[in-house]
């Protein structure tokens, strides 16, 4: 881990003493967040948000909102059903995606309300999901096309995981790569954003952290 946490510190000293764009924010970007998020409107306080705009009673907690430069992910828990005693695993499952499946309906209309309202403010999609009990459902989710050029040894990884029919084409062959490091690689990539977090900071706190004069 030593070795990871010099790399990242490393990355930090880079990025913090490139110049900035046009703007005084980081290359090509504008706004909070500078490169990573570039002329997008600042969604550092989208969960205060929406968690106060969501209708008291939908959820029994706090729900899980996740934000990146695409989409907002709204996921809540809803009260669980009553299960029967000595009811299957199978039956419970069942019952769990039936309350999940009531809860959708009954709230479509005020999701999409809150859905427009935070789009028009953050400039993010809006996805909803929910738990009960064991069981959690995503509904309808945002997929953001991602376009990027590939050397041949790295085609012929794509290329393998078609062939062997691990996935359908090359983009669902990188799609399965993105999750399978996603996966594996929680640590690692959180070591990366906090590196990223400490790019902000070290331009924030730099001598050319005001934006000069246009």
């Amino acid at each position: 881990m030593r070795g990871h946490r010099e790399h990242f510190e490393a990355f930090a000293r880079e990025f913090a003493g490139r110049g900035r764009g046009r703007h005084g924010h980081g290359p090509g970007g504008r706004g909070r967040g500078g490169w990573q998020q570039a002329d997008l409107p600042d969604a550092s306080d989208a969960p205060a948000w929406i968690a106060g705009r969501l209708p008291d009673g939908w959820f029994t907690g706090t729900p899980s909102i996740e934000v990146d430069r695409d989409e907002i992910i709204v996921v809540g828990e809803v009260a669980p059903p009553e299960v029967p005693e000595g009811a299957t695993d199978a039956e419970r499952a069942a019952q769990e995606s039936g309350r999940i499946s009531r809860f959708r309906e009954e709230t479509r209309d005020e999701r999409i309300r809150i859905a427009q309202e935070a789009e028009h403010r953050y400039g993010r999609k809006v996805s909803w999901g929910a738990s009960a009990g064991g069981t959690s459902e995503l509904f309808t989710t945002f997929s953001a096309p991602v376009m990027t050029r590939l050397r041949q040894a790295e085609r012929q990884v794509l290329d393998t995981l078609v062939d062997s029919g691990v996935a359908r084409s090359r983009s669902d062959a990188l799609a399965w790569s993105v999750r399978l490091v996603g996966e594996h690689a929680d640590e690692w990539l959180a070591g990366l954003r906090e590196a990223m977090s400490e790019v902000e900071r070290l331009r924030a706190e730099g001598p050319g952290g005001a934006t000069p004069a246009e």
